[in-house]
């Protein structure tokens, strides 16, 4: 996230588990950066707030993935629905494929 940005997507690709050398797991982190003051110190301080976890799971190495549930409206249209696991899966597929992120 940057001073532009309060908003921000953590993505990170699990190694396989030794039962399923095919499994890949994308965890994914969405947050928002609030900044603040800490005046004993006198510095600005920034916190990570409105955290998601979501964690998508492949068990044909990254093809289709599937997410249990979705507790939140991560597409701003106001309603938790199929869109939002749709737009996170697309995410999990899309960050699995990359080699160097």
């Amino acid at each position: 996230m940057s001073v532009f940005n309060q908003r921000g997507i953590f993505l990170q690709l699990l190694a396989p588990s030794i039962v399923n050398p095919k499994e890949a797991q994308v965890s994914m982190q969405l947050a928002r950066k609030e900044l603040g003051w800490d005046a004993v110190n006198g510095v600005q301080t920034e916190a990570l707030v409105d955290s998601v976890y979501i964690t998508a799971v492949s068990a044909d190495g990254g093809r289709s993935f599937n997410i249990r549930t979705v507790s939140s409206d991560v597409d701003g249209d106001g309603d938790i629905d199929s869109h939002d696991k749709e737009k996170l899966l697309a995410l999990a597929k899309a960050y699995s494929v990359i080699v160097n992120p």
